[in-house]
Order: C-alpha cells, then structure tokens, then sequence
C-alpha cells in the first residue's frame, strides 16, 4: 500500500516489516493522518515486527507527531509488537521528536544514522 501527495510518499515493504516516510509531511489535522495511521495499525496486525523508517522524512508537523504518539501508545498497550524507529541525526526535528516516542515505549529501539 502507498500513499502520496505532493512533496511526500509513504510506503510498506513486508519483507522487512518496514513502513517509510518520504519527504515532507504537512497534512491538516488526524483526519488527513489516519490513512498512515490505519497503515502503521495494519502492519501490525499482520506481524509482530514494525519498523518506521523516518530517515528520509524532512519535516513532520504536530499532527504528525500526533499521530506517531498514538501509535506507539497503541503498540505498547497490545504488549507483544517489537517496534523500532529509524531516524537520521542530520534532521533536527527528529533527534529532539523521536526521543518522546522512546519515553512512551522504552523497549521501542530508536536508531539514528
């Protein structure tokens, strides 16, 4: 499954359990998020492996963000998904945002390169 917008694409690689975030994400509110958010969820559902790479995401607004949260909120309530974000150090956003994410869920691996 894809989705893309203009200066975005998000998509899923299985073999991997890989979900990747492309470019710049600047959708209004969880409504226009909840076709990631019902990705992230799916993916979930069919394995008990997810990761997000972020690494190629330059900007991800609050709603984003939001969303990202709540996923992780939800992954650490069902108790048996082994998550791990990957990020990159050069993006700024992300060294500071991602971090959250690892308070919310400690056993999340979060990798920077």
């Amino acid at each position: 499954m894809d989705i893309q917008g203009n200066d975005y694409k998000i998509w899923y690689e299985p073999e991997h359990s890989t979900v990747f975030l492309k470019g710049i994400l600047r959708l209004e509110g969880r409504e226009e998020y909840q076709p990631l958010m019902n990705l992230m969820l799916q993916v979930t559902e069919t394995s008990k492996k997810c990761i997000l790479d972020l690494k190629q995401l330059e900007f991800l607004n609050s709603s984003g963000i939001s969303t990202l949260t709540m996923f992780v909120v939800k992954a650490r309530q069902r108790g048996d998904i082994e998550l791990a974000v990957h990020g990159s150090d050069q993006i700024l956003w992300q060294t500071k945002s991602l971090k959250n994410l690892q308070r919310l869920m400690p056993q999340m691996q979060l990798e920077f390169s």
